[in-house]
């Protein structure tokens, strides 16, 4: 009987190891998360590309813990601010601002421009501790709004305009962003290949299987 795989979410965020641990309910991986470990060094997240965010986050933890961990690095890319704010999203209105001191800095740079297209992105990179890793990447295409609606979700939710449905993703339920979102589409697509994953984690990392 083969035990089951341990995968690190290189995150300390409750919610977000919840979400990937609800998600493969049903296969051989125990998820751990970094508050499983003792604490690790900090690591700059100073990658000029979402996929070189996710990969650094991500093969850092399993070098560091010596297990397979995965990562994730999205943000919003507004067409008219030449992609800003970019990988720089979680700090666009400087290090310790409020969810709604970020999406208000957006309108007011978006202030009198016409061209409102914008796209959510997401890379989630799975790493091994000997270096390759894995990338799965999505995005969500919508508009930013003149001004914020809705009380659900986080972040730039608020202003962000999902055409389709005709509402931002701060006025859609958590059922139907997970469906739509960048995060999610990504996540499903890990989810659609994940035996493909264990196997490719199991040949990465053949002492797992010894130590038990």
């Amino acid at each position: 009987m083969r035990h089951p795989i341990i995968l690190v979410i290189a995150t300390r965020n409750k919610g977000k190891t919840l979400e990937i641990k609800e998600l493969l309910k049903g296969f051989p991986v125990e998820i751990k998360n970094l508050d499983d470990f003792g604490p690790i060094p900090h690591l700059e997240e100073d990658g000029n590309t979402f996929d070189e965010n996710a990969y650094k986050k991500a093969s850092f933890a399993a070098r560091v813990l010596g297990l397979p961990a995965l990562a994730d690095d999205s943000g919003l890319i507004v067409e008219a601010l030449d992609g800003a704010p970019g990988i720089h999203s979680a700090r666009y209105a400087g290090e310790d601002a409020t969810d709604e001191q970020r999406y208000l800095k957006l309108l007011d740079d978006m202030e009198g421009k016409s061209n409102r297209k914008a796209a959510f992105e997401c890379v989630i990179s799975i790493a091994v501790p000997t270096g390759p890793a894995l990338t799965y990447e999505a995005r969500c295409e919508g508009l930013i709004t003149t001004e914020p609606a809705g009380s659900n979700g986080f972040g730039y939710d608020p202003v962000f305009f999902y055409t389709p449905l005709n509402k931002t993703f701060a006025q859609i339920t958590r059922e139907e962003k997970n469906r739509i979102s960048h995060r999610g589409k990504a996540l499903a697509e890990l989810k659609s290949e994940f035996d493909k994953v264990l196997i490719w984690i199991r040949q990465h990392m053949p002492f797992q299987e010894k130590r038990h």
